[in-house]
């Protein structure tokens, strides 16, 4: 996983970057790889992971599934909706299966702690995750660009991603470094303050310590002439409460589910613009879906399938009741006008720049991404 920084965040030089294990540059001819017959339907390796397929047991036999994430426990309709997600999922592949596949939602970081998930999966701790991608840099610097500043500024855009060259590109990416990608799940971000709203650069106070997931918007705000803290969101109203931290920049629902309305004054809403969009999918290891045959592979994939409308309603849904949430209880809350954004644009961009220098590959995905409009 990505080592936590110290609070004065340097940019690492090209030489520093750890190595790309697999290349996740796939031509148009890649995506053509077939599947074999024994896969359930819409997932294949690409050709350089070896066997160009992911395969499925002989038999179907009763599977027990470990899932993490690291937001609380679902409590109803006022629930974190990536939380109740897991749960839904956990449900439906069991009635999908006759209780063949059996998923055990382990919440709010009880059995891996947020950066440690990938590290988990491949030890095989657990079975599969809802987590931010980029978390797992680290390992796999290519999948920074899921938290890049500026790149992805709306629900729309985040779902066009999903459908596109980049969406595919990050699939494949994510199976040759053993996950199988089941939902896409995106959350927009706000920033919340112990101060005025900061809706540009120049709102930044000056050496106040900032909390961003994801080291390119960590970069960015640094530039910004902020201090840089690096937490998982879990820890944000600690941090705040003992003084620890100024702001924090985490999602929308990250924002309600950690109580953050008690500590902070102000709160840009992601309602209108946001440069934080953070991809946080889905998954299963490779391994745990090979354990599975192909009637049941199928399943899961069908209620993977069922979800995923859901997982974008909801996501963008939680926005405006976040927004509502702070506002209520008395903070101030704004949105971030295009203008405002455009702002963020130039130090953003610098950014993409360094990831294109700094990542091999990463020329190549920042051109998928930059193909349908992102961060133009």
């Amino acid at each position: 996983m990505c080592a936590k920084r110290e609070e004065n965040v340097r940019r690492p030089a090209s030489k520093e970057m750890p190595l790309v294990r697999k290349s996740v540059v796939f031509a148009a001819a890649l995506c053509s790889v077939l599947v074999a017959t024994s896969c359930a339907p819409g997932f294949g390796r690409s050709e350089a992971s070896g066997d160009g397929s992911i395969a499925a047991a002989d038999t179907c036999t009763s599977q027990s599934l470990r899932l993490s994430h690291q937001w609380p426990a679902a409590r109803g309709e006022d629930s974190d909706f990536r939380s109740q997600l897991a749960e839904d999922f956990s449900e439906r592949v069991s009635e999908a299966t006759d209780g063949e596949v059996n998923i055990k939602v382990f919440a709010n970081s009880t059995l891996s702690k947020p950066n440690d998930q990938y590290d988990a999966m491949l030890a095989g701790s657990i079975d599969g995750a809802v987590m931010p991608l980029d978390y797992a840099a680290g390992h796999v610097p290519e999948w920074s660009i899921s938290l890049m500043p500026g790149l992805v500024r709306s629900h729309d855009e985040a779902r066009a991603w999903d459908e596109s060259e980049i969406g595919e590109a990050l699939d494949r990416s994510m199976l040759d470094n053993e996950l199988v990608r089941l939902v896409h799940v995106w959350n927009a971000g706000g920033i919340g303050a112990q101060s005025e709203p900061i809706l540009t650069p120049d709102d930044v106070p000056q050496g106040a310590t900032m909390r961003a997931a994801g080291a390119y918007v960590e970069y960015m705000l640094q530039d910004a002439g902020a201090g840089i803290t690096s937490l998982p969101s879990s820890e944000i109203y600690s941090a705040m409460q003992t003084g620890v931290l100024d702001a924090a920049v985490t999602s929308a629902s990250s924002f309600a589910s950690y109580r953050l309305e008690e500590l902070v004054t102000s709160y840009v809403s992601p309602t209108q613009n946001t440069f934080w969009f953070m991809y946080e999918p889905l998954v299963l290891t490779v391994g745990a879906y090979e354990q599975m045959c192909a009637e049941q592979q199928e399943a899961v994939q069908q209620v993977a399938d069922e979800l995923q409308e859901r997982a974008y309603s909801d996501s963008e849904a939680d926005d405006a009741r976040v927004e509502t949430i702070f506002a209520d209880a008395g903070v101030d809350v704004v949105q971030m006008d295009d203008a405002a954004f455009e702002q963020w644009l130039p130090l953003a961009r610098d950014q993409w720049d360094a990831y294109r220098e700094n990542v091999p590959g990463g020329g190549e995905l920042m051109d998928l991404a930059q193909k349908n409009g992102h961060g133009k």
